[in-house]
């Protein structure tokens, strides 16, 4: 499948963080980040893709009580990974929907008491909201683990080209940091919670 190349760059940049403390407590705080050509390069770079076709993030922040805001967007994305067997490009389509709840006093246990939370959603109130940062660690969530060509089979890799790993199992995706990868991308100063409506 073909990615939509139809999509342009917004003429006029949409801020990308929000401070926690100039949103709205009354209404939703609706955002949308569609990433320029530099950032789809560098983004494809730190995850370890060949390329980020298209990418866009868009969705809303909404008061909750008066001590949590709840983020609900839409991740939609074409990439290229390298087949695990040939190397040869895959295309993955993704659609994803993204939920946070920012919770304010919130505390995190001890790291020796940590187990698996019951809601992996909930998170403690941050100064600010990073879209980037938020829209990376979803894209890296819902890539496929193994991407493979179509018609290759592990059996096949004895005939791989030079570069392809040689292994009976496929290896863990390695991924840069989410907070490095973050840093790299942002190019707009820290903006207030006056997002677009």
């Amino acid at each position: 499948m073909k990615a939509d190349n139809r999509m342009t760059e917004p003429a006029t940049p949409r801020p990308t963080r929000f401070r926690t403390g100039g949103l709205s407590p009354r209404k939703p705080t609706r955002f949308s980040w569609t990433p320029t050509v530099e950032e789809r390069a560098v983004l494809a770079k730190d995850l370890g893709l060949l390329a980020v076709l298209r990418l866009e993030f868009s969705g809303q922040i909404d008061p909750h009580g008066r001590d949590e805001f709840r983020l609900q967007g839409k991740l939609r994305a074409f990439v290229d990974q390298a087949c695990i067997v040939s190397l040869a490009p895959v295309r993955a389509e993704i659609s994803e929907s993204v939920f946070r709840r920012y919770v304010a006093g919130l505390e995190l246990p001890d790291a020796d008491e940590i187990e698996t939370p019951e809601d992996d959603t909930v998170e403690p109130m941050p100064d600010t909201l990073d879209l980037i940062e938020i829209a990376t660690e979803a894209l890296m969530l819902a890539l496929p683990l193994y991407p493979r060509a179509a018609g290759v089979e592990f059996a096949d890799l004895s005939h791989a080209p030079k570069g392809a790993a040689l292994f009976d199992e496929p290896p863990e995706k390695p991924f840069a940091s989410l907070a490095a990868l973050a840093n790299r991308l942002k190019s707009d100063p820290e903006t207030g919670g006056s997002g677009p409506q």
